[in-house]
């Protein structure tokens, strides 16, 4: 099983993966580590990546997925997959991938990102985040602005876990 933990950035989706990754003893992938580096320096420089510029990279996690899968190795995986269309192109299906969609108050987000230190991602770009999210139908929703505790317990509920 892969549960993929998404949300904009700021929401809490390493710190929140990491936390549920070792409660359940699984392992963790943070999905930015799989941008090209082209991809980190347009964030860094406060640009929007463009569909084009994801495409590589949604294949890369794609990719990954199907070898977790095809190996029964369970991971949490942490990565924004803003849109549907995102979330299809790297294979997130109810059977064997759990979406876990980390939402909070735009303003509890922006706070979270100002204080955040050695991240490509800066504040300025919450707005473009917020512009191009298109909230999950399916999967679980949980908020982010509870204690981390209350939001593992709260993922494990819901993935029946």
């Amino acid at each position: 099983m892969v549960i993929v933990i998404m949300g904009v950035a700021g929401s809490g989706k390493s710190t929140i993966g990491q936390a549920l990754a070792r409660d359940l003893g699984w392992g963790f992938i943070d999905a930015d580590d799989l941008h090209p580096p082209a991809n980190i320096e347009r964030m860094r420089a406060g640009l929007p990546l463009t569909d084009a510029d994801r495409a590589p990279w949604l294949a890369a996690l794609r990719e990954l997925i199907a070898r977790c899968l095809a190996q029964q190795h369970h991971v949490v995986l942490a990565a924004s997959l803003l849109k549907a269309a995102y979330r299809e192109a790297v294979g997130v299906d109810q059977d064997q991938v759990r979406l876990v969609f980390l939402h909070a108050d735009p303003t509890l987000i922006r706070q979270r990102l100002e204080k955040r230190q050695g991240h490509f991602m800066a504040a300025v770009m919450l707005d473009s985040q917020l512009a191009t999210l298109e909230v999950p139908d399916t999967g679980l929703r949980v908020d982010a602005s509870q204690p981390q505790a209350q939001i593992v317990t709260a993922i494990r509920r819901g993935v029946s876990l």
